[in-house]
């Protein structure tokens, strides 16, 4: 006994030492692999949060850069135009929608620099923002001096040569001051140039300077709204211009901006980088804590699992060391876990209403579950052999090779006697069960999911009355035709169908009769289509055939066919018959360039056509239809025209001019009135839009004693500053000129406004002399003898003689734009401006140029000895003060 009870307490003792090593062994390995999960996890976490970080680096560069594009863009305007107007200023802004993209954005204004000898007092150059968008909100720039800003004015300077976008510095928005919220912002600058393309040398830039567009943001926001939203929820955020010696805070997603980053304690991951933009430096910082973006649970639940495995394997250590006897049974039970286990795995996988089957490499069913069985009618694979292959329509099934690795994942058609065809996603894998391969298949019925798509996908691309192609779905096909077209292919043919007196129906009988034959009808065309045409229902009771290819001929004869087919179509409804009839526009897609948006609008002018003359017929487009169009248009801006004049929506602007020779005696302000009108939505419509149309109807007599009218009436609120006028000009039309009473009005006015008719000077075209020289004689000599002026504009532009000058009783004379534009490069040019100058002052006129464009211009101008300059760069055109 005693014996034996010292071997037992041996085996005892081993036992208990072999479980205390397995369990310790068990504990260092889970402590390792805590420790390695920890790790692998704090990885991946910094990885993220650095890319994360390079994005956000990449979102406020590029945020930048398209800051400078959008400058670039308005820049581009000044390049393209000879004068920048106010409005053309505001078009390009409701154009470009910048404040769709940079929320931020306070506004696009222009600075133009004032002429030379312009300095203020502190000796700086000056720049005068003339220009601003939108004018709400930014009224506080208009009139601002760029030189009472240091930071906006070093970044003026900066880019006046470099013709590169400079940044200034922050500082405080002028149109923000006073007001809630951040006032910080920045302005990014571009120099304007005269008109012509980009200078590419320093003198030719500098001796085109003109002025500087900027445009100025709210810096936070503009940095805040590059930032994605993720950045900002798990990253501090923290960004400086470093471009001095001491950093400015520009943007700081913390509460104490100047402040360090991140926790308290110092553990966080850390990312900077330096942006270089328009002369300036920003650093951006950011810090992303551990733990935001991973669990920091999973190693404490990898050490807890590594432990619980540690108690497992010391277990296990015991019940290898027990006696074999207790192995017996602990194996037992094992398999009778492992039977329960694998019953119910088959009783979960009966319930599963995914398809499984389960057959061996050669295709042979061993296996299928409940949903399988039923859905595609198999029997007992135990008591009925069957292949995999009966099932699914796809030969390759079943091979001993690739084949099931190429049907990974497929939409596959599942057909078959007992049971309905289907769609459905398969995948097949080759698995071992007990040492030997086999293929495992699992589906998926997507019938309903498939059938859907299609339905969804007809309805977006067809009209749901009458089943035809929509809009969309025809615009599409007619780009691809106009691609055809483009690479060199065969033209194509668009007819465009509008039914005629469609209203009349729809206003007698109801939109339900109408929509019935509107069913008819696209039934009735679509009849009449081949391969290779496309009919769509355009909207209301429009539609579009596309034929393609096609020619001139085929294209004629099939909307003639198609016309006569629907004037022979009788629709009846409720006892009640209707005749149809339909107007068709016809338009050849045989060039290339066309865009989708032209071809349209010329098929509707064409149809238009067709309904102008008669109706219930086909019209072939033609460029006379174009010119039609535009005499349609014109009558509708003289009636335009005649509501503006009722309701008030006309205003002059005045231009300045300047006095070239600076040893004459000062006098007072010399300027010329332009008549300006907005629109129904108060938009200033640029005069080249309603000037043609109101010479070529008549109207310009009203316009122009509504010019005398007002400006006499208002002739102390003309000029903003209060200045005396010295001379006020006025346009007059060729038909004005013509008009006997005129004159009489003019007088009448003069004494009832107190105006002294010294004062005012008439403007009178080359041209609208030379063809009524006796009524333009007469007219000036009963003006004279009261004290008016008269000014012969537009000089040269006419081909006139020198010997007009001679004959026309006028007092000025303003040398055409034409010549003074280039004056600089065209040496005929400076000869013909020469010439008007000298025989003009032998015969005791003054001389003024017109569109003078840079400071050269006027140096040429003055040593030639013109009286008078006028254009952009001496003075934008303003309105005058009693529109204001």
């Amino acid at each position: 006994m005693g014996e034996h009870g010292h071997g037992q307490e041996i085996r005892a003792a081993r036992t208990w030492t072999w479980t205390v090593a397995a369990f310790l062994v068990g504990v260092c390995l889970s402590v390792g692999a805590a420790w390695i999960h920890h790790l692998s996890l704090a990885k991946t976490e910094h990885d993220l949060l650095e890319r994360r970080a390079e994005r956000n680096f990449d979102a406020v560069e590029t945020q930048l850069r398209a800051c400078g594009l959008l400058v670039r863009a308005v820049q581009a305007l000044f390049l393209a135009s000879e004068r920048v107007t106010e409005e053309e200023f505001e078009s390009i802004y409701e154009n470009l929608h910048p404040r769709e993209l940079f929320p931020s954005l306070q506004a696009i204004a222009y600075a133009s620099r004032e002429p030379s000898g312009g300095l203020d007092a502190n000796g700086h150059p000056r720049f005068i923002t003339t220009m601003v968008a939108p004018v709400r909100g930014n009224e506080r720039v208009l009139g601002l001096d760029i030189a009472t800003q240091p930071a906006n004015l070093r970044g003026l300077l900066t880019s006046r040569d470099s013709d590169q976008p400079s940044m200034s510095g922050a500082f405080t928005l002028i149109q923000r001051q006073g007001m809630p919220g951040p006032s910080d912002g920045i302005v990014i600058r571009l120099p304007a140039y005269s008109t012509g393309l980009r200078p590419s040398t320093l003198a030719e830039r500098q001796s085109r300077f003109i002025g500087s567009v900027a445009i100025s943001f709210q810096v936070s926001s503009l940095i805040e709204s590059a930032l994605p939203s993720e950045t900002r929820e798990t990253m501090d955020v923290r960004v400086e211009d470093v471009t001095e010696s001491v950093p400015r805070p520009l943007f700081s997603s913390t509460a104490n901006p100047a402040g360090v980053l991140g926790p308290p304690g110092g553990v966080a991951y850390r990312f900077e980088r330096k942006l270089r933009f328009g002369g300036r430096v920003w650093r951006i910082q950011l810090v992303g804590h551990p733990g935001v973006t991973s669990n920091v649970w999973l190693p404490v639940l990898t050490l807890f699992g590594g432990l619980m495995a540690s108690l497992l394997l010391a277990s296990l250590a015991w019940s290898i060391a027990s006696t074999r006897a207790r192995a017996l049974v602990l194996a037992r039970h094992l398999s009778g876990q492992y039977r329960e286990s694998e019953a119910r795995f088959r009783v979960l996988n009966e319930l599963l209403p995914t398809l499984v089957l389960l057959a061996r490499p050669d295709g042979r069913l061993v296996y299928a579950n409940k949903a399988a069985r039923e859905r595609l009618a198999i029997a007992d694979p135990e008591d009925t052999p069957q292949s995999i292959r009966e099932f699914f329509d796809d030969a390759t099934l079943g091979d001993d090779g690739e084949g099931e690795d190429r049907l990974r994942n497929v939409t596959i058609r599942c057909a078959g006697a007992g049971y309905e065809p289907f769609w459905a996603t398969l995948s097949v894998s080759r698995i071992d069960l007990d040492g030997k391969p086999h293929l495992l298949a699992v589906a998926n019925d997507i019938t309903e999911l498939r059938d859907l798509n299609e339905m969804l996908s007809y309805q977006a691309t067809h009209d749901p009355l009458t089943g035809l192609v929509n809009r969309r779905e025809f615009g599409r096909r007619l780009d691809l035709a106009l691609e055809a077209v483009d690479a060199g292919g065969a033209p194509s043919a668009l007819l465009y169908f509008d039914l005629d007196q469609f209203k009349i129906i729809n206003d007698t009988s109801g939109h339900s009769v109408g929509d019935q034959l509107l069913i008819q009808l696209a039934a009735l065309l679509g009849s009449h289509l081949v391969e290779g045409e496309t009919i769509a229902r355009l909207g209301g009771d429009e539609f579009g055939i596309l034929l393609t290819p096609a020619t001139r001929e085929r294209a004629l004869e099939f909307a003639e066919r198609v016309r006569l087919e629907i004037d022979g179509f009788v629709f009846s409804s409720e006892q009640r018959t209707y005749a149809v009839s339909v107007s068709v526009g016809l338009i050849l897609l045989d060039r290339a360039g066309l865009s989708q948006r032209e071809v349209l609008s010329l098929a509707d002018t064409a149809c238009y056509m067709a309904k102008e003359r008669g109706r219930n017929r086909v019209h072939l487009y033609s460029e006379k239809d174009a010119e039609t169009i535009l005499r349609r248009s014109e009558l509708e801006w003289a009636s335009r025209l005649r509501q503006a004049l009722i309701d008030g929506r006309f205003c002059l602007h005045y231009q300045e001019l300047s006095r070239l020779d600076a040893d004459a005696d000062p006098e007072g302000v010399h300027m010329e009135l332009l008549i300006r009108m907005r629109d129904e939505n108060g938009a200033m419509v640029p005069p080249g839009a309603f000037i043609p149309a109101a010479e070529r109807f008549g109207l310009m007599l009203q316009l122009d004693r509504w010019v005398v009218e007002t400006a006499l009436a208002n002739f102390s609120r003309l000029h903003p500053s209060g200045a005396p006028v010295h001379l006020c000009a006025i346009n007059l039309s060729a038909l004005t000129v013509e008009d006997d009473s005129f004159a009489d009005f003019v007088l009448d006015r003069l004494q009832r406004y107190q105006v002294a008719p010294e004062q005012v000077c008439f403007e009178i075209t080359e041209t609208a002399a030379v063809a009524s020289m006796v009524r333009v004689i007469a007219l000036m000599d009963t003006l004279r003898k009261a004290g008016c002026r008269f000014s012969l504009d537009d000089f040269g532009a006419g081909m006139a003689s020198f010997g007009y000058l001679k004959n026309l009783p006028v007092d000025f004379v303003k040398i055409d734009g034409s010549f003074i534009r280039n004056i600089e490069s065209d040496v005929v040019s400076l000869s013909i401006v020469r010439a008007v100058t000298e025989i003009g002052h032998l015969l005791g006129l003054k001389v003024v140029a017109e569109w003078v464009g840079d400071e050269r211009a006027v140096t040429l101008l003055r040593e030639i000895g013109v009286d008078y300059a006028q254009g952009f760069y001496l003075h934008q055109p303003e309105m005058a003060l009693c529109f204001r």
